[in-house]
């Protein structure tokens, strides 16, 4: 089954592309890499939430947003790619919480992206990982989450 059927079964649509924010690119290739750079939560509606996960933002909630990072990463490895059957391997992901001084569920939160890329590339998609908290992330968003994706030559 394609990735593209595999989206469709699990009614998952993909969001349109960001913006990038300052001077740089959404995606580079280097060989068989791709390096996405970190992105935020795109609401539906094209606005990126914002608030601190354990303040202003559940855990669940900040989950939410991190399967939502998931989505806008799916939609820039496509648009680079072309097809997400290209992809052979999430290998990395590098995951940001927006959070208080004393959260710990870190872990958790990014498990909403995690998981996502789980059921969309089955085995393939399990990554290694890092889960970090942070004082603060651009405009505020509470979650921040980049790749590292290998694809066919």
């Amino acid at each position: 089954m394609s990735i593209d059927a595999r989206l469709q079964e699990l009614g998952i649509e993909l969001p349109p592309l960001p913006t990038p924010a300052g001077n740089y690119v959404s995606v580079v290739r280097t060989g068989n890499l791709l390096f996405l750079a970190g992105a935020g939560p795109m609401q539906p509606d094209g606005t990126f939430a914002s608030g601190k996960v354990g303040r202003d933002v559940t855990t669940e909630e900040a989950m939410g947003h991190a399967r939502r990072v998931g989505l806008v990463l799916l939609a820039v490895m496509k648009n680079e790619l072309g097809s997400l059957d290209q992809v052979k391997r999430i290998v990395k992901l590098l995951g940001m919480v927006n959070a208080v001084d004393d959260f710990k569920e870190h872990p958790q939160v990014i498990n909403g992206c995690s998981d996502l890329f789980v059921e969309v590339f089955g085995d393939a998609g399990r990554h290694a990982r890092s889960a970090v908290g942070m004082a603060s992330l651009p405009f505020q968003i509470p979650v921040e989450i980049e790749a590292i994706v290998e694809v066919a030559d």
